[in-house]
């Protein structure tokens, strides 16, 4: 052995030591996502229209157009605050492992593996509180402006009523939810309450208060100006009053207790601000624009402490107290998206995820060896460094992606990305995938043994003669999956580092480590018989080219029916063809002991006030188990629709198991990025082949390129597949998937080009598919065992995404042969075009 293969073999080593650290101990290196941990993941957004009026507000002078070119800024800003507000409540909370990052310029994403129900709803009750402090001063001349108030019509959603205290009747509001439900009580309907007979520069808000046992609710009018502001807190504890009921303690920093100490001396009586000598002016201590308290300043505060008082519980109070040692958020946020996972899902996405993983991998492994023999040995070496090395890999990929992707995740120790179950596909493709390269390798190794070639020369002329087509066909995947990086999110990212990784992993073993272990072979013996293969498909001599127009004619019928359908199907309800990823709208995933009747779900829940909710039963093809799935249209739904399966069917034993709650805005999003990514797949492959090929070529690669992304999703449709991330992911692996079987037989088209005369193009077309006929059915029909893996032992997501790659597969097979290659045909007119001045050779 030569220094060189020593050198070699000791950098595998390096590198398998290092991909093994990476990974080791497996319980603490691997972090698992919420799809495989369970839990729950919520996305915030900046209210950017709160934060215009924040600007409106505090400098009267700018103009409209002055505040849309500042916004931007300020949500960015804002963004970065909240981001650290929202970490800290959330550390309040004792989750342990939070993973929260921002998202685009108005988002934060907070992710909560593992974590209850309870935990789930102090989660979500932090993150949405604002926490926006603030002491603003009561109207002077509130009692009298809250007496003529009670004489009028009370304002939507409450009613007077008289209540006696201390022997002193009181006039109050009482909330009547008959006319305004809680859930209706939404920012719009509070800023038009907060509006409601107001004074000039007043915001009407109420007090809630506890009076002989019932809630009740004492209206202010309160100045809209700010005189100090929770940024200026330096704790927040619980404490008791006398009659042991919670109240807040705060305590302001040295800003803070000047500033306080000024406001309560201005508004002390005869203060500066309030010349009456006897009394002094209220001052509200809001949070979130609701009145918490309205205490009277009877003398100067110089101490900088405070207290917020009201009916509070004692979990209330802890809570509220958590929020403001927080800090309090820059401007308001709303949840947009939440998705939510049992954990006992997740363990079952665990399990099946590996075993559809580790299924394909034996398959593989077992068939490989079978057909190829000694050869088969060296390619299931190399497939087994590609488990191993791709931890490593993954790393490596992750952090260069992540320097481009400008709202990644990024920061902190170097680690292995977050596994989820579209990552587990993704592993499981690569793997599929990867032995690609190896039969490519070994179909050209096997020509040159029959040329008769020593044992030496046909290993280097097949290696040589292999590697542009391994190098076109994989980069061309790896540019759609960077693509799928740069526009996806979440879970997708995840399984585009994934594939990435995996198809670079097995390039190097493939090229590389395979041919190390050939070149051992040939220092140890020169007999050819060493190499001997099986071979199923002998040499063949079809026409390929002679029913083209039969069946470019076949794909025009199944893309026009089935995208006829589901444009029909689409204008009557959408949610029939795109799923919640894209609509919006709720889709919940119930267990159940005792099954009951679509009717009787449908009549309960639109009793108990959920619009438009389908509910249906699907059942698991590889465990038989059945769930209940049920879809509505409005992401406020979700709540709505747990309460009245799990409340009003207890005896049936459901259980929610899985709950995505996506907003209309993040759906149409989610949609346009889809449809950008794959634009830009397509754009990206036409000029890629042009510069390897010609024009020509990459037409055809293109219009093949479409033709499997229609059917695939026409014939998705017609199998009750929706349209969702997973299932976008598995269209744009297709594109590259597709691309990479068409780059293939270009590329021994553009060989037999150049070494052969006297055969027309379509002959030669035809020889070029027929000397790659054993490699396309091998190659395929491997990866098609990963994929069966996928989609018989998979669970959950990876169903859709494995219904779709089977049928983008055979999809792609059938293109390349009578898509591809006739359009290249026409588009030369059926006339061998000149490839010696074409660029990239």
């Amino acid at each position: 052995m030569d220094k060189k293969a020593i050198w070699k073999w000791l950098l595998l080593l390096v590198l398998v030591m290092a991909s093994l650290a990476t990974v080791l101990p497996l319980g603490k290196k691997i972090r698992l996502g919420l799809d495989l941990k369970g839990g729950t993941s919520f996305t915030v957004e900046i209210d950017q229209d709160a934060l215009a009026a924040q600007l409106r507000e505090a400098n009267k002078e700018l103009t409209e157009e002055k505040i849309l070119n500042t916004l931007p800024a300020k949500v960015s800003e804002a963004q970065g605050r909240a981001l650290e507000v929202i970490r800290n409540r959330v550390d309040g909370l004792g989750i342990s492992e939070p993973i929260i990052y921002p998202e685009k310029a108005s988002r934060i994403v907070v992710q909560l593996p593992g974590v209850g129900e309870k935990k789930r709803e102090e989660a979500r009750a932090a993150i949405k509180r604002a926490a926006f402090l603030s002491f603003r001063m009561v109207h002077e001349k509130n009692s009298e402006l809250i007496d003529k108030l009670f004489d009028k019509d009370p304002p939507p959603g409450f009613k007077v009523v008289s209540l006696s205290e201390n022997g002193t009747s009181r006039n109050y509001y009482k909330r009547d939810k008959t006319a305004v439900p809680d859930d209706k009580m939404d920012q719009e309907f509070r800023a038009k309450q907060a509006a409601f007979h107001a004074p000039s520069g007043c915001d009407m808000l109420l007090e809630k208060n506890l009076v002989q046992g019932q809630d009740v609710y004492i209206p202010f009018f309160v100045e809209k100006r700010t005189q100090l502001t929770g940024d200026t807190l330096k704790s927040a504890r619980v404490e008791y009053d006398t009659m042991n009921q919670p109240r807040v303690s705060i305590e302001f920093d040295a800003r803070g207790t000047k500033k306080f100490a000024q406001v309560t001396r201005d508004y002390a009586p005869g203060g500066a601000r309030n010349p009456n000598p006897q009394v002094g002016r209220q001052m509200g201590i809001v949070l979130d624009d609701t009145l918490f308290s309205a205490p009277v300043i009877r003398e100067p505060i110089y101490g900088g402490q405070a207290e917020i008082s009201g009916s509070f519980t004692v979990s209330e109070a802890a809570q509220l107290a958590n929020v403001l040692r927080s800090g309090s958020l820059p401007a308001p946020v709303k949840i947009v998206e939440e998705r939510t996972i049992d954990p006992s899902l997740g363990a079952d996405a665990v399990d099946s995820g590996v075993k559809a993983g580790l299924m394909g991998i034996v398959a593989i492994i077992v068939l490989m060896a079978l057909y190829y023999l000694v050869s088969g040995l060296l390619a299931d070496m190399a497939l087994i460094l590609n488990v191993v090395l791709l931890p490593l890999g993954m790393i490596v990929v992750a952090g260069v992606l992540g320097i481009f992707a400008k709202d990644a995740r990024g920061g902190g120790a170097i680690a292995l990305p977050v596994l989820t179950l579209p990552g587990i596909a993704g592993i499981a493709l690569s793997i599929g995938m990867a032995v690609d390269a190896n039969v490519l390798i070994f179909e050209r190794i096997r020509e040159e043994l029959r040329s008769g070639k020593s044992l030496l020369s046909s290993v280097q002329f097949g290696f040589q003669r292999a590697l542009t087509a391994i190098l076109d066909s994989n980069l061309t995947t790896v540019i759609t999956a960077i693509i799928l990086f740069i526009m996806g999110s979440g879970p997708v990212r995840g399984y585009a580092v994934t594939l990435i990784a995996g198809l670079i992993v097995s390039v190097y073993t493939a090229v590389i480590v395979t041919r190390m272990g050939f070149n051992l072979i040939a220092s140890r013996t020169s007999s050819t018989g060493v190499l001997k293969m099986m071979q199923a498909i002998k040499p063949t001599n079809f026409d390929f080219m002679k029913p083209w127009k039969m069946a470019l004619g076949l794909s025009v019928v199944v893309i026009m029916v089935s995208w006829g359908l589901m444009i029909s199907h689409g204008m009557k309800d959408p949610t029939t063809v795109f799923g919640v990823d894209f609509t919006g709208g709720s889709q919940l995933t119930f267990s159940f002991n005792q099954k009951v009747g679509v009717d009787q779900l449908r009549s309960a829940m639109e009793a108990g006030g959920v619009k438009d909710a389908t509910p249906l039963y699907q059942k698991e093809m590889q465990s038989g188990k059945e769930f209940l799935l049920v879809k509505a249209g409005g992401s406020e739904e979700g709540a709505k629709i747990e309460d009245v399966v799990t409340k009003q069917f207890a005896a049936s034993g459901f259980k929610l198991l899985q709950k995505d709650d996506v907003g209309p805005q993040i759906g149409a999003e989610l949609k346009e990025k889809a449809l950008i990514a794959m634009g830009l797949s397509l754009l990206a492959m036409i000029i890629y082949i042009w510069y390897r090929f010609e024009l020509g070529f990459g037409m055809g690669a293109v219009a093949a390129l479409f033709h499997d992304v229609l059917i695939t999703a026409g014939v998705c449709h017609l199998l009750g597949v929706q349209m969702n991330m997973t299932v976008m992911a598995a269209l744009m692996t297709i594109v590259g998937y597709s691309v990479n079987d068409t780059i293939v037989i270009f590329d021994r088209i553009r060989e037999d080009i150049h070494i052969t005369r006297g055969k027309s193009f379509t002959d030669i077309c035809n020889q070029s598919m027929n000397e790659t006929l054993s490699r396309t059915l091998l190659t395929n029909f491997l990866t098609f065992v990963s994929v069966l893996c996928l989609l018989v032992f998979g669970g959950g997501a990876i169903r859709d995404f494995s219904i779709a790659m089977f049928i983008g597969m055979i999809s792609g097979t059938y293109s390349t042969i009578y898509i591809a290659t006739p359009v290249v045909l026409l588009w030369y007119r059926f006339k061998t075009p000149d490839l010696g001045s074409s660029p990239g050779k």
